[in-house]
């Protein structure tokens, strides 16, 4: 695949899959853990592929991840694994904007997506590249915040507006340039729990589109049977 120096801004997806999954108590990566009969990965890179909004999905796990292969079959039609997963999930995304350097535009527009999201849809997508049309600061998919929010500290419990408040879910989208400028922009890894906070710590406000809670992010064992549930209901977005 070349970089094409004209033309409409492509729209790239790009899934970091290279850590452990820790908080899931399981024997190995969560993003290889069967939900609705098989691996998350699997259910999100399905998402992208079925979509004929993206032009190409970008998988990166870490150089030892012998797992891979399985799930992604090499020469699978529309995606390339990159094995330059670092020890970070924005250390793995900045590797892997780093190694497509040479295949996509500063225009382009890179949809940074949770392996552990299965609940994905080509609907979802498409909202969320409609929903940002163009917006120079890109933007990301998120659900407002319907619960009442509580805040302890120092042992005092109160009640936080939740007005304005939202849950951030992915895809986040932002041009290949804006997002790699914020990325290197970065200095503390752990500060940067999405692409979206390193792009707001420039000064810019991404939009918010509305997502969907079937897009929900399986971190506890208890959030697989949750997944099931959404994956087996048709999608009517």
């Amino acid at each position: 695949m070349t970089q094409d120096t004209a033309g409409a801004p492509r729209h790239y997806a790009l899934i970091p899959a290279a850590g452990v999954g820790a908080r899931m108590a399981a024997d190995g990566p969560k993003q290889y853990l069967t939900v609705g009969g098989k691996p998350m990965l699997r259910h999100a890179l399905e998402a992208f592929l079925a979509s004929d909004r993206i032009a190409h999905t970008y998988i990166v796990v870490s150089p030892a991840d012998g797992q891979i292969d399985a799930v992604v079959p090499p020469g699978l039609d529309g995606v390339t694994v990159l094995r330059c997963g670092g020890a970070t999930r924005m250390e793995s995304v900045q590797n892997a904007l780093h190694a497509l350097r040479a295949q996509v535009r500063d225009g382009d527009s890179i949809l940074v997506h949770d392996a552990a999201r299965p609940g994905l849809t080509p609907e979802l997508i498409a909202r969320l590249i409609d929903g940002v049309a163009g917006d120079p600061a890109g933007g990301l998919l998120a659900l407002p915040v319907v619960d009442t929010v509580k805040r302890a500290a120092g042992g005092q419990v109160a009640t936080v507006p939740r007005d304005g408040l939202w849950l951030a879910q992915t895809p986040q989208m932002f041009s290949y340039a804006l997002l790699r400028r914020a990325l290197d922009a970065a200095t503390d890894a752990s500060a940067v729990t999405d692409d979206a906070s390193a792009v707001e710590a420039l000064g810019l406000s991404p939009r918010l589109v509305p997502g969907d809670p079937r897009n929900l992010k399986v971190t506890l064992p208890a959030d697989v049977r949750i997944a099931e549930m959404y994956l087996a209901q048709p999608t009517t977005h």
